[in-house]
């Protein structure tokens, strides 16, 4: 009996350490984290670009009305929500022989490159017209998006090993810093290479270099869906039928670190206002779009330390700490900002050019100290959210979570994208071009504080309520430690009845 007792315990100390060396194994080879790198890279700057120049062009080049291109958005961020529907059930439910995920690295592949190209071109039609190839552009790269959106899951599931996982999110994020320069080179560009070749329009350079972030995107992602893994066990098919799509969504209703990070991404979107107007705000408060690029050299300068910082810090405070210091830090510095004034050093900004851009430019460093706490901290407690639910109710929807995550923020994207549009109408600001269509400053005082205010108050109202959102965000301390160890419990135990059945198949084929 004690010897049938001493067998049983080491039994059991081996389960416990075959459980600790599934979550504790090394998994990525140095060219799966290459290619999820090139992928996050090639997706992080396209989305960049979009975001940073999208309106611009289309207002100021393709010469649409500011209050159609609110609409616009408005419409497109609905349809976007009701899609998410679909696609995040769809995404849920795949499973083929490359996985659930690896396979909308290509399939929407099209969709969104037609609709990006189009985005960025400004063909000689009618207003009407114009408004329709509009239309039709962004909710056909939404809808791309919506698919191609499967590829940021893989960073839950590419690896079991909490640490290798938070560790990627970093590498990632940094190499991300090598690429964001990219977009920022358009305003340069643009500034100079019409007057190399007149035969080169601004609308021209905006044009070519969407095309050429596309192509740059789409490739990356291609050469990710041939060398990246899904390694996180989930339920079969027949499992995932057994639970209903009512079940799954009641599930998530109740997830509170779930709704904490919506509140925080809402709050959030609303910083894209802002940067919405960065382009009117360099062309017509500094008077040159190429000092975005010099500014964008220097405040992207301190991002190379804060991404190895946000990875100390939320080793050593936690995820939910440092997402609430990091965005109370941005509030106060915008609003600092924004009452100091971009042109202290006279009455106007050329009164005393020099200091006055060496002023804003020390001021966005600052407001951007963040930026990288931020990218790094967000995909960090969305995995934890996402353990949250397996570890209460064994599943990982992550796709129809983040659908719901997608209501909020298509909800947000609703209002941010109308506003964007809107602000510049109570503005009363109007885009002034030259003969041969290029665009040139305002010089109304009016037009150029109302751009420095929405410059400025809607993203120190995003970061703030972004930071306080997380006060209710529940997975820290030893809450956290205890669902870590318990849901390597639940799927060292999947794994062992997925290869029990996986022997008993093959059993019974061979004795067939």
């Amino acid at each position: 009996m004690i010897f049938l007792a001493e067998q049983d315990l080491l039994l059991n100390e081996q389960e416990e350490l075959d459980k600790l060396a599934y979550t504790k194994k090394r998994y990525l080879t140095p060219k799966e984290i290459a290619a999820y790198v090139l992928v996050n890279f090639g997706q992080k700057n396209l989305s960049q670009f979009i975001n940073a120049y999208k309106e611009f062009f289309m207002i100021q080049f393709l010469k649409l009305n500011t209050t159609a291109y609110a609409y616009i958005n408005l419409f497109a961020s609905i349809y976007d929500a009701l899609d998410d529907t679909i696609s995040g059930l769809i995404i849920d439910r795949t499973r083929t022989r490359w996985g659930r995920i690896r396979p909308f690295f290509i399939l929407p592949l099209p969709l969104w490159l037609a609709g990006g190209a189009m985005m960025f071109t400004a063909p000689d039609i009618s207003p009407r017209s114009k408004v329709i190839w509009a239309l039709i552009a962004i909710v056909i790269y939404g809808l791309g998006m919506s698919y191609f959106g499967a590829w940021g899951l893989m960073i839950y599931n590419i690896t079991p090993n909490n640490d290798e996982r938070n560790n990627l999110i970093t590498t990632s994020k940094f190499f991300e810093l090598f690429g964001v320069w990219l977009p920022s080179l358009v305003p340069i560009l643009v500034q100079f290479l019409p007057k190399l070749n007149p035969k080169i329009t601004m609308g021209g350079v905006y044009s070519g270099f969407a095309y050429f972030m596309l192509i740059l995107a789409a490739g990356f992602s291609i050469f990710g869906f041939f060398n990246m893994r899904e390694r996180v066990p989930l339920q079969s098919r027949d499992e995932m039928n057994e639970t209903s799509i009512l079940e799954s969504i009641k599930q998530i209703f109740t997830n509170r670190p779930l709704f904490a990070i919506i509140f925080a991404d809402f709050f959030n979107n609303f910083k894209s206002v802002g940067g919405s107007s960065e382009q009117y705000f360099w062309l017509n408060n500094t008077g040159n779009l190429a000092n975005q690029t010099v500014c964008g050299l220097f405040t992207g300068i301190p991002n190379y330390l804060m991404v190895p910082l946000a990875a100390k810090m939320i080793k050593k405070l936690g995820a939910r700490t440092t997402a609430i210091v990091a965005g109370l830090f941005g509030g106060v510095a915008y609003m600092t900002l924004f009452f100091v004034g971009y042109h202290p050093f006279g009455q106007t900004f050329n009164d005393n050019y020099i200091l006055n851009l060496i002023w804003v430019i020390f001021g966005l460093t600052i407001c951007g100290l963040p930026n990288k706490l931020l990218t790094v901290v967000g995909p960090v407690l969305s995995a934890e959210t996402f353990d949250y639910m397996e570890w209460k109710h064994g599943l990982r929807n992550e796709a129809l979570v983040t659908t719901v995550q997608g209501y909020f923020s298509k909800l947000a994207a609703s209002v941010t994208g109308w506003l964007s549009g809107m602000v510049l109408t109570w503005i009363n600001y109007v885009p002034l071009t030259d003969s041969l269509g290029n665009a040139v400053p305002q010089t109304d005082p009016n037009v150029l504080s109302g751009i420095w205010a929405i410059f400025c108050i809607l993203p120190a109202l995003a970061r703030g309520l972004y930071g306080i959102s997380f006060i209710l965000y529940p997975i820290h301390g030893d809450m956290r430690n205890r669902m870590i160890a318990e849901l390597a419990d639940i799927r060292a135990d999947r794994l062992a009845q997925q290869e029990a059945a996986r022997k008993a198949i093959a059993e019974d084929t061979s004795e067939e």
